[in-house]
């Protein structure tokens, strides 16, 4: 992975905050490491004598968030958060936003809570695809443990708060100097340091080792003839718009890659596996309708009827979201995205894109493995999107 950083730009960052932003920005760059809002950055400082978190805000992306995309939070009130027996992710946002220096920043990042806990300046949090492919295999245990053998590894938690509690426990007594940084099983990574040059360089002198892992281990080749589609996308479009209730836009990937995997046999089980790191599942739904071109009806009947059975299995007062698929792969013939625009198509597109490459690659390393159906429904009804929709 190429390191991007730049001793003459970064001179040009004379604050905390700037050097936050500049490194946060090579982070955003690299679509291998997050992708449209993944991932998030913090640094410590100080304002009028007190100390401060500045982390994150909310729907801002790494590649192009600025100063005013961070929110300054009172460290000690996060802190303070962290020792709590429970706490539930509403009471968690309402908190950390009652401790911001600044009410008009966005919200602080649900992960706050545990940017904090990190006795560092600097911490980068990313969810590198190399990193998460290895997780997610079925030996990623074993795999995680020889690749990063000084690495603190945490089993995967719900984000949040009860992934900054069960780190809390976890480094209790712990020599942070012992440790290179943090693997988040089906998650992703944490490095860092107090300077802003070094913990960007252990995130990309981590991710590279994965890489180098992957490409000795689990190399994968997509050369694929190209495929006509015989598929009717003006019918795909108005069968679409009628289930999601609103004028779909597409996005349809041809690529090899997408013609690879969609060739694969005994497909709508090898696609079906889940998705490649929790908070994709909220764009993309955990499972892709997979579709013969003939029986696009019966298909997306019998994937409503799934859906319906996986929200009564585990919802308690949840509610429902539109069982309708948000994308499908059509056997040998590609996968195509669905959005209210092409924007929202296109980016649905790129986490796909990204979770295939895992799905095959992790294959070669004993098999592809999510998190759980009943993990999954967590993070797809995920409380604070719930409140939402309650509102």
């Amino acid at each position: 992975m190429e390191n991007l950083w730049s001793d003459e730009k970064s001179l040009e960052y004379k604050s905390d905050l700037a050097l936050r932003v500049y490194t946060s920005n090579l982070l955003g760059q690299n679509d291998a490491l997050v992708l449209h809002g993944g991932g998030n950055t913090s640094v410590k400082s100080r304002i009028d004598g007190e100390d401060v978190l500045y982390v994150k805000g909310s729907g801002w992306d790494l590649v192009s968030i600025k100063e005013e995309g961070f929110a300054p939070v009172k460290l000690a009130t996060l802190l303070k958060m962290a020792k709590l027996e429970q706490l539930s992710d509403t009471d968690m946002v309402s908190g950390q936003k009652a401790a911001m220096l600044d009410k008009e920043a966005p919200n602080p990042s649900v992960e706050a809570i545990l940017h904090a806990l990190i006795p560092y300046k600097f911490v980068d949090h990313t969810h590198a695809d190399a990193v998460v492919t290895i997780s997610n295999s079925e030996n990623g245990v074993e795999h995680i443990q020889k690749v990063f053998p000084n690495f603190l590894i945490v089993p995967y938690v719900m984000p949040g708060f009860l992934l900054a509690q069960t780190i809390e426990r976890m480094t209790q007594g712990l020599d942070w100097e012992s440790i290179g940084g943090i693997i988040l099983h089906h998650h992703g990574i944490f490095t860092f340091d107090e300077s802003a040059k070094k913990s960007y360089e252990k995130m990309i002198a981590a991710v590279t080792l994965a890489e180098e892992f992957l490409e000795k281990e689990a190399p994968l080749d997509v050369g694929h003839a190209y495929i006509e589609s015989k598929c009717d996308i003006k019918r795909i479009v108005a069968f679409m718009s009628k289930e999601k209730g609103y004028d779909v836009a597409l996005s349809i990937n041809q690529s090899p890659l997408a013609l690879f995997y969609s060739s694969q046999e005994n497909l709508k089980a090898f696609a079906s596996r889940g998705v490649l790191t929790p908070e994709h599942i909220i764009r993309t739904k955990r499972t892709p309708l997979v579709v013969e071109a003939e029986n696009l009806e019966e298909a997306t009947r019998e994937y409503k009827e799934e859906y319906m059975r996986y929200f009564d299995t585990f919802a308690t007062d949840e509610v429902c979201l539109n069982p309708s698929p948000n994308y499908m792969i059509i056997k040998n013939s590609g996968v195509i995205c669905f959005g209210k625009t092409s924007k929202e198509a296109s980016i649905i597109n790129d986490i796909v894109t990204h979770t295939m490459m895992a799905v095959l690659r992790a294959d070669k390393l004993g098999g592809y493995k999510s998190i759980s159906l009943q993990e999954s429904f967590e993070m797809e009804y995920w409380e604070l999107e719930q409140a939402k929709l309650k509102r």
